[in-house]
Protein backbone atom coordinates (compact mmCIF):
# COMPACT_ATOMS: atom_id res chain seq x y z
CA UNK A 1 0.00 0.00 0.00
CA UNK A 2 1.33 3.10 -1.30
CA UNK A 3 1.73 6.11 1.62
CA UNK A 4 -0.94 8.48 1.02
CA UNK A 5 0.02 12.07 0.19
CA UNK A 6 -3.47 13.94 -0.46
CA UNK A 7 -6.24 14.39 1.31
CA UNK A 8 -8.06 12.00 -0.95
CA UNK A 9 -5.34 9.39 -0.43
CA UNK A 10 -5.53 9.79 3.21
CA UNK A 11 -9.74 9.95 2.68
CA UNK A 12 -9.28 6.42 1.05
CA UNK A 13 -7.32 4.93 3.68
CA UNK A 14 -9.10 6.26 6.88
CA UNK A 15 -12.36 4.46 5.53
CA UNK A 16 -10.36 1.40 5.14
CA UNK A 17 -9.39 1.85 8.71
CA UNK A 18 -13.10 2.62 9.64
CA UNK A 19 -14.23 -0.36 7.79
CA UNK A 20 -11.83 -2.50 9.32
CA UNK A 21 -10.13 -3.43 6.26
CA UNK A 22 -6.24 -4.57 6.62
CA UNK A 23 -5.46 -2.54 9.86
CA UNK A 24 -1.82 -3.15 10.29
CA UNK A 25 -0.82 -2.55 6.37
CA UNK A 26 -3.03 0.67 6.53
CA UNK A 27 -1.76 1.82 10.01
CA UNK A 28 2.12 1.23 8.16
CA UNK A 29 0.71 3.14 5.25
CA UNK A 30 -0.34 6.11 7.33
CA UNK A 31 2.85 6.14 9.27
CA UNK A 32 5.02 6.46 6.32
CA UNK A 33 2.40 9.18 4.66
CA UNK A 34 2.51 12.91 4.63
CA UNK A 35 -0.16 15.64 4.10
CA UNK A 36 0.38 19.73 3.51
CA UNK A 37 -1.38 20.86 6.68
CA UNK A 38 -3.86 24.09 5.35
CA UNK A 39 -6.94 25.61 6.63
CA UNK A 40 -10.16 23.35 5.52
CA UNK A 41 -8.21 20.62 5.07
CA UNK A 42 -6.86 20.46 8.49
CA UNK A 43 -10.37 20.74 9.80
CA UNK A 44 -11.71 18.17 7.38
CA UNK A 45 -8.90 16.15 8.33
CA UNK A 46 -8.98 15.78 11.70
CA UNK A 47 -12.95 15.60 11.51
CA UNK A 48 -12.25 12.11 9.53
CA UNK A 49 -9.87 11.14 11.80
CA UNK A 50 -11.94 11.47 15.00
CA UNK A 51 -15.34 9.96 13.29
CA UNK A 52 -13.14 6.40 12.18
CA UNK A 53 -12.27 6.60 15.75
CA UNK A 54 -15.72 7.28 17.55
CA UNK A 55 -17.06 4.26 15.24
CA UNK A 56 -13.85 1.80 15.18
CA UNK A 57 -14.60 2.63 19.81
CA UNK A 58 -17.98 2.37 19.26
CA UNK A 59 -18.19 -1.10 17.64
CA UNK A 60 -15.80 -2.47 20.08
CA UNK A 61 -17.52 -1.50 23.02
CA UNK A 62 -20.54 -3.18 21.15
CA UNK A 63 -18.68 -6.35 20.31
CA UNK A 64 -17.47 -6.49 23.96
CA UNK A 65 -20.69 -6.40 25.30
CA UNK A 66 -22.21 -8.99 23.09
CA UNK A 67 -18.75 -11.30 24.04
CA UNK A 68 -19.20 -10.10 28.03
CA UNK A 69 -22.95 -11.47 27.89
CA UNK A 70 -21.86 -15.15 26.33
CA UNK A 71 -19.04 -15.29 28.54
CA UNK A 72 -21.32 -17.00 30.92
CA UNK A 73 -18.80 -16.19 33.89
CA UNK A 74 -16.18 -18.23 32.49
CA UNK A 75 -13.21 -16.63 33.60
CA UNK A 76 -11.33 -17.18 30.35
CA UNK A 77 -14.06 -15.85 27.95
CA UNK A 78 -14.76 -12.26 30.37
CA UNK A 79 -10.22 -11.80 30.01
CA UNK A 80 -10.62 -12.93 26.50
CA UNK A 81 -13.54 -10.17 26.04
CA UNK A 82 -11.18 -7.63 28.03
CA UNK A 83 -8.35 -8.15 25.74
CA UNK A 84 -9.69 -8.11 22.68
CA UNK A 85 -11.37 -4.71 23.54
CA UNK A 86 -8.02 -3.63 25.18
CA UNK A 87 -6.61 -4.70 22.01
CA UNK A 88 -8.78 -2.68 19.54
CA UNK A 89 -8.83 0.58 21.91
CA UNK A 90 -4.61 0.70 21.38
CA UNK A 91 -5.32 0.20 17.63
CA UNK A 92 -7.65 2.87 17.80
CA UNK A 93 -4.99 5.13 19.98
CA UNK A 94 -2.26 4.00 17.32
CA UNK A 95 -4.59 5.58 14.56
CA UNK A 96 -4.44 8.63 15.97
CA UNK A 97 -0.92 8.68 17.00
CA UNK A 98 0.23 10.03 13.28
CA UNK A 99 3.07 12.10 12.62
CA UNK A 100 1.40 14.11 10.02
CA UNK A 101 -0.72 15.60 12.76
CA UNK A 102 0.86 18.66 14.16
CA UNK A 103 1.96 18.14 17.59
CA UNK A 104 -0.83 19.78 19.70
CA UNK A 105 -3.48 18.30 17.67
CA UNK A 106 -1.80 14.80 18.05
CA UNK A 107 -1.58 15.79 22.04
CA UNK A 108 -5.17 16.61 22.11
CA UNK A 109 -6.74 13.20 20.07
CA UNK A 110 -4.13 11.00 21.83
CA UNK A 111 -5.71 12.39 25.62
CA UNK A 112 -9.23 12.08 24.30
CA UNK A 113 -8.61 8.35 23.31
CA UNK A 114 -6.64 7.83 26.65
CA UNK A 115 -9.55 9.73 28.88
CA UNK A 116 -12.41 7.17 26.44
CA UNK A 117 -10.19 3.61 27.46
CA UNK A 118 -10.04 5.25 31.31
CA UNK A 119 -13.95 5.81 30.91
CA UNK A 120 -14.78 2.45 29.87
CA UNK A 121 -12.33 0.92 32.71
CA UNK A 122 -14.14 2.80 35.31
CA UNK A 123 -17.39 1.90 33.88
CA UNK A 124 -16.11 -1.79 34.05
CA UNK A 125 -15.10 -1.56 37.75
CA UNK A 126 -18.51 0.26 38.41
CA UNK A 127 -20.52 -2.63 36.81
CA UNK A 128 -18.35 -5.39 38.92
CA UNK A 129 -19.49 -3.79 41.77
CA UNK A 130 -22.46 -5.83 42.22
CA UNK A 131 -21.08 -9.04 41.82
CA UNK A 132 -20.59 -10.03 45.78
CA UNK A 133 -17.81 -12.79 45.31
CA UNK A 134 -15.37 -9.90 44.37
CA UNK A 135 -14.33 -12.13 41.38
CA UNK A 136 -15.63 -10.49 38.85
CA UNK A 137 -13.73 -7.11 39.84
CA UNK A 138 -10.70 -8.64 40.21
CA UNK A 139 -10.56 -9.86 36.94
CA UNK A 140 -11.45 -6.64 35.64
CA UNK A 141 -8.83 -4.74 37.50
CA UNK A 142 -6.22 -7.33 36.93
CA UNK A 143 -6.81 -7.41 32.56
CA UNK A 144 -7.41 -3.63 32.81
CA UNK A 145 -8.40 -1.96 29.18
CA UNK A 146 -6.65 0.86 29.71
CA UNK A 147 -3.20 -0.50 30.34
CA UNK A 148 -0.59 -0.68 27.61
Amino acid sequence: MKPPRTYSEWVDLITLFQLKENDLETLESMRRGSLEWQNGIAERFTKRLTDAASERIQNATNQFQVNFSRAGGSEGAIIQSILTLRKELMLVQEFMDLSVLPEDIRNELMNLIQEQRDQIQSSLEDSAKSDRTGKLMSLIRNNRVNSK
